[in-house]
């Protein structure tokens, strides 16, 4: 079966981060119901979306390091939180699709 519907980027809507071991987040707007991160450096990463107040732990979803992930979020999520226990950088961007 050929893959119907690719991702779709919102372009200059990407942020680069470098998350730490404490967690942060990034505003990824509203509407939009998938995510692509890439873990551009070589320790894993922790992430979650949510609302302003999410909350990343090492007990959600991992991106391992130099490996890059699609995502699905709920429409209103508007938040990812992320966080490296030793340090790395993440791109984030939004968009629809796989």
């Amino acid at each position: 079966m050929a893959l119907e519907y690719t991702f779709n980027p919102a372009y200059g809507r990407g942020v680069t981060v470098s998350p730490i071991a404490t967690s942060a987040r990034s505003e990824v707007g509203k509407g939009s119901k998938s995510l692509v991160v890439s873990n551009l450096g070589p320790d894993e990463c922790y992430v979650r979306t949510g609302d302003s107040s999410v909350t990343a732990t090492t007990a959600d979803y991992v991106v391992l390091p130099y490996q890059q992930v699609s995502l699905t979020k709920f429409q209103d999520d508007t938040h990812i939180a992320y966080l490296s226990t030793t340090g790395t950088t993440l791109h984030i961007i939004p968009g629809e699709g796989i």
